[in-house]
């Protein structure tokens, strides 16, 4: 079976490399929302969509402009990539898996990519890698990466700059340790399995909430860019880069565990962007309950229900077995026992008494053996709704 992953590390530049490496990051921005305002004005003009050859060929003639001449500079194929992530914004967008694409701001989501492992050198035992019009840079080495390096993307958090090195290598097909379980999705339990565990949320964001309002009113009071502002500004987004670790690093322990103890795990198909939308509504129609739905959405944001799904799905696949996705509508509504779907089966949030026979058990653990019935009777019919794998592209970030 052959395995693309990615090692994530921290760079350590030289004052030298870091000006280069922003240099570089700031040209592939540059080209991004230069092509895209070409885009637009292509669109509005009522011509097709410029595909990516067709763009690249740009290039060569922004670089010859007057007063650009700069981005001769910067790695070409890194420039070239950027068109390429640009027409993968726009495919995912024709295929409505994201809105439309937005022009790029400079510090968030910094990052270029060296696509060809040719002018690559990776020296592990030195902790240190080449790159194209950058030379030997160190970098925290914390483990090996393993495999045939196939391309590196640098990127930018923090104000610390990181190298994803991602390879390829062939492993040997695990067999699957355990049976199938079902998931039920939560705030009150961050996920439920339908043998009666369940994880406690981490809600990370609600933690670190009123220390970040404290660093937001701060910098609301500082005069905008100045030194004090950039300062105030830093503290939020360190406060924002910890909440995102310590999420992140939750649900890789969470679903570490559930894919190493389980051969096929069946969970809801949640639409978390409808689940998470504003009910503001507008001028003319006012919303209602503003401020609870507000808080709901907030919740389930906190939980990252759907990196936890693409974390399944990969490492499932990993270990030889498969996720599910199955309908979630009346999950928790419904009697396991007779069948009963009513809303008055679910008393409370966390009692479920079925109207009809008297069946009783936790809401949540309801919903997860529903979860499970409904994924057993896909798999009896042949109809296994299976989520799009992400393995191969999934990195194995660490520092």
């Amino acid at each position: 079976m052959e395995r693309l992953q990615a090692f994530k590390f921290e760079l350590q530049p030289n004052g030298e490399q870091a000006q280069h490496i922003r240099c570089f990051a700031g040209s592939c921005r540059f080209v991004y929302n230069k092509a895209l305002a070409l885009q637009k004005t292509n669109h509005e003009a009522g011509e097709k969509f410029i595909g990516y050859v067709a763009m690249a060929a740009n290039l060569p003639l922004w670089k010859r402009e007057t007063g650009f001449e700069w981005l001769k500079d910067s790695p070409s194929q890194a420039l070239q990539h950027a068109l390429k992530d640009l027409e993968k914004a726009f495919k995912n967008f024709f295929e409505k898996r994201a809105d439309f694409p937005r022009f790029k701001k400079k510090g968030t989501g910094d990052s270029f990519r060296y696509p060809d492992p040719k002018q690559i050198k990776l020296d592990q035992a030195n902790g240190r890698i080449f790159l194209p019009k950058l030379g030997w840079l160190r970098y925290r080495n914390s483990r090996e990466a393993l495999g045939e390096l196939r391309n590196v993307t640098v990127s930018q958090s923090g104000g610390k700059w990181f190298v994803s090195i991602q390879t390829r290598r062939e492993v040997a097909t695990e067999l699957p340790q355990g049976g199938i379980v079902g998931i039920d999705m939560g705030i009150a339990r961050f996920a439920t399995l339908s043998d009666g565990s369940h994880f406690d949320p981490l809600n990370s964001f609600k933690k670190h909430q009123q220390r970040l309002k404290r660093y937001q009113r701060q910098m609301a009071k500082k005069v905008k860019f100045s030194k004090n502002w950039q300062k105030a500004k830093a503290k939020v987004t360190q406060v924002h880069i910890n909440i995102g670790n310590a999420r992140k690093d939750y649900l890789h322990k969470a679903s570490t565990s559930i894919s190493q103890n389980h051969a096929i795990v069946c969970i809801e198909d949640l639409q978390i962007r409808n689940m998470s939308k504003s009910s503001k509504g507008n001028a003319e129609t006012h919303g209602k309950k503003v401020a609870q739905k507000s808080g709901l959405n907030r919740a389930i944001l906190d939980q990252g229900w759907g990196e936890f799904r693409r974390q399944l799905d990969y490492k499932l696949m990993w270990c030889g077995g498969h996720l599910i996705a199955v309908p979630p509508h009346n999950t928790s509504r419904t009697c396991p026992a007779c069948g009963h779907v009513s809303g008055e089966n679910r008393q409370t949030q966390a009692k479920f008494e079925c109207v009809e026979c008297g069946y009783e058990n936790n809401a949540d653990v309801v919903g997860a053996i529903n979860v499970l019935e409904r994924g057993q009777r896909l798999l009896a019919c042949g109809e296994v709704a299976q989520l799009g794998s992400s393995a191969k592209q999934e990195p194995a970030e660490v520092s």
